[in-house]
């Protein structure tokens, strides 16, 4: 049997619980959009190889299984679930955030988010619930339902609830088309039921009664280079485009998930109200004004 072992029963003795190895292998290929050719290719394996894994004709050694996986862009997660349906145990580590294995990439994600002051940024999982967020974020919920903010949080409820953000955002239509979107486009790419749940979810959400539309945008109208967050505040109207930051290098399942959303301002005045809104801490002040005062000297 060319490029495999068999090794269909896992430690007990029994085959795996769920679908087979070669179908899970088959729907991440369509998943992608690749024929077999496409992924033998890919691979350096030839088409009926690829055939006789996904027909189950063949069975995939851990290396085949894990070279498959890189080829076809799979989520570690599911990296870990396509060797257990194979009769491997999992290869890739989980730890929660708040683990001792897990300080490094903690402290690298606060320096990151604490950095990026006087600036809104926060830290989310797969599921868009928020695991962490600088002070700015905080300012910009006021009037936010005490319900939405009770955890887990879910920064995704949380901007098209009606007793959300929903009612301060000016370019609501636009800004609900973005979301969904978006959330599509991650649907499209790991078919996880939670996040279908969750699109669901939002789309049953009615229109805030009385939202704050200032013109900024309609559905399917993008005349900018990218969707602008145009949010009412106590401050005044922040205009803001968000950027996504990853671990590319992650080997760690929870690490792998976890997303920096920053978000900067997309105009002069959306910068000084921010700027006002959360001043400096008192001694990194005291600092700014004894660099000032030495460049007057």
């Amino acid at each position: 049997m060319a490029h495999g072992t068999s090794q269909t029963t896992g430690r007990n003795g029994r085959a795996p619980a769920g679908p087979p190895v070669g179908a899970l292998l088959r729907s991440w290929r369509q998943r992608r959009g690749l024929s077999q050719l496409d992924l033998a290719c890919e691979a350096d394996i030839s088409t009926r190889h690829v055939s006789f894994l996904e027909t189950g004709r063949s069975q995939p050694s851990r290396g085949m299984l894990i070279h498959l996986a890189e080829r076809l862009d799979v989520p570690l997660r599911d990296r870990n679930a396509l060797l257990v349906a194979a009769g491997f145990a999992p290869v890739y580590s989980e730890h929660s955030l708040d683990n001792p294995a897990m300080e490094a990439a903690r402290k690298a994600v606060d320096l990151v988010l604490t950095g990026h002051e006087p600036f809104p940024a926060l830290a989310v999982d797969r599921h868009w619930h928020l695991l962490a967020a600088n002070r700015a974020v905080a300012p910009l919920l006021e009037g936010v339902s005490a319900e939405l903010l009770a955890g887990p949080v879910n920064v995704l409820r949380l901007s098209l609830h009606p007793d959300g953000l929903a009612g301060r955002i000016g370019n609501w239509a636009q800004w609900r088309e973005h979301v969904l979107s978006r959330l599509t486009r991650q649907i499209e790419t790991s078919a996880d039921p939670v996040l279908v749940a969750l699109r669901s979810e939002l789309q049953g959400y009615p229109a805030p009664a009385s939202f704050l539309d200032d013109g900024g945008g309609e559905a399917g109208h993008h005349p900018d280079v990218v969707v602008p967050l145009r949010l009412h505040t106590s401050v005044g109207l922040l205009s803001l485009f968000s950027t996504t930051t990853v671990f590319g290098t992650a080997v760690d399942v929870t690490l792998s998930e976890l997303a920096i959303e920053a978000f900067f301002p997309a105009d002069a005045e959306t910068a000084e109200r921010l700027r006002m809104q959360l001043p400096l801490p008192p001694r990194e002040r005291e600092g700014a004004h004894a660099e000032h005062g030495k460049g007057e000297g």
